[in-house]
């Protein structure tokens, strides 16, 4: 518990970190002053200041903030040429989206490392063997080893699951595979199962009644690989999160579905107690998952403040600040229901037996 509590807090400052260091190079950059960059929150700890920035150190260690001059709503501005206020729109846009850039960076880099480093893929060892399944019925094993799918040889779980969820329903699989260095096979047809996509849609697919173990190599690969690999992935990643903002709002999507804090830090604590490549693995998930939700044209996230902007360039002036405002504090308590709401979930779902 001590070790997923330590990886938590490490995982989720780091990437805040980046976060806002983004926001502190790039308003730097574009000539903006920084008066405050804080590792972390609440009370400030110890503090040092170079220059026109206050460096801190705060007493609650997640993430951190930046306080750039004339960024707040409401605050009376001077109109000087290092207000972020005073700054062209697409200096300022610069300086919005550079949190999010920054997670973008930073989860492909913790990909890449993985990659290189070795991730644990799951082997095509049987875990389990469900009751009344086809595959019971056959004579399947728990410890089998799944050496091919009508005639295609397998070596990882994902290879299983792609030939197998491709099969129509009565279509019947060879399976061939290993028992204690016996080669058998076997012939077995799917049992047709309404089952949820990964976007929690209602699906109909054919099933054995055969599970993963926890058998699993680690997959090393070069560099170049593991660059292409890690682009890859978080282009994945990205992809199947904006399809599934889009089914939650169109309905496909139900919100039960969908994961908040609790359910990060549940996650995240018991990758950490997997090892230090899980680790890595579920951190590089969450920095690009953080970009993504940063830039959603909300307000009071960093893509609410693009949109914004846009609204600025047509109009060729800003919004009045008052309205800006009134606008956040109505986004900031629709934004704390949902949290709570996914939160309720996270509780039911890791908690509540």
């Amino acid at each position: 518990m001590l070790i997923s509590i330590i990886s938590v807090i490490v995982v989720f400052s780091m990437l805040i970190l980046s976060h806002e260091l983004g926001h502190f190079i790039m308003a730097k950059r574009m000539g903006v002053r920084v008066e405050t960059f804080s590792l972390g929150f609440g009370p400030k700890i110890w503090s040092v200041k170079r220059g026109d920035t206050e460096y801190a150190l705060s007493a609650i260690p997640l993430g951190g903030y930046i306080k750039m001059a004339g960024e707040e709503p409401g605050v009376e501005r001077t109109g000087a040429e290092w207000e972020f206020s005073s700054k062209p729109v697409y200096k300022r846009f610069n300086i919005v989206v550079a949190g999010a850039l920054f997670n973008y960076i930073t989860g492909f880099i913790l990909f890449c490392m993985v990659f290189m480093a070795g991730a644990p893929v799951p082997t095509s060892r049987i875990g389990r063997i469900l009751e009344g399944y086809p595959a019971e019925k056959a004579g399947l094993q728990e410890n089998d080893k799944i050496l091919a799918i009508d005639g295609k040889d397998v070596r990882y779980w994902e290879d299983v699951i792609e030939i197998l969820h491709k099969k129509k329903e009565g279509e019947a699989t060879e399976l061939s595979v290993d028992r204690d260095g016996r080669a058998l096979s076997f012939a077995l047809t799917g049992k047709s199962e309404d089952q949820k996509d990964i976007f929690g849609r209602p699906i109909k697919i054919s099933l054995l009644g055969i599970g993963q173990s926890d058998d699993t190599e680690h997959v090393r690969h070069g560099f170049v690989r593991s660059v292409e690999m890690g682009a890859r992935t978080t282009l994945n990643i990205t992809t199947m999160t904006y399809k599934a903002v889009w089914f939650m709002l169109t309905g496909a999507l139900s919100v039960k579905e969908v994961s908040g804090p609790i359910g990060i830090f549940a996650l995240t604590g018991k990758f950490a107690q997997k090892g230090i490549v899980h680790l890595l693995w579920i951190s590089a998930v969450i920095s690009v998952s953080l970009a993504i939700f940063n830039l959603l044209p909300f307000p009071i996230l960093d893509g609410g403040h693009v949109l914004f902007l846009a609204i600025e360039k047509i109009r060729r002036r800003q919004l009045d600040a008052k309205v800006q405002d009134r606008i956040q504090q109505v986004a900031f308590t629709l934004l704390i229901a949902f949290v709570l709401l996914v939160s309720w979930n996270d509780v039911t779902r890791f908690f509540v037996k």
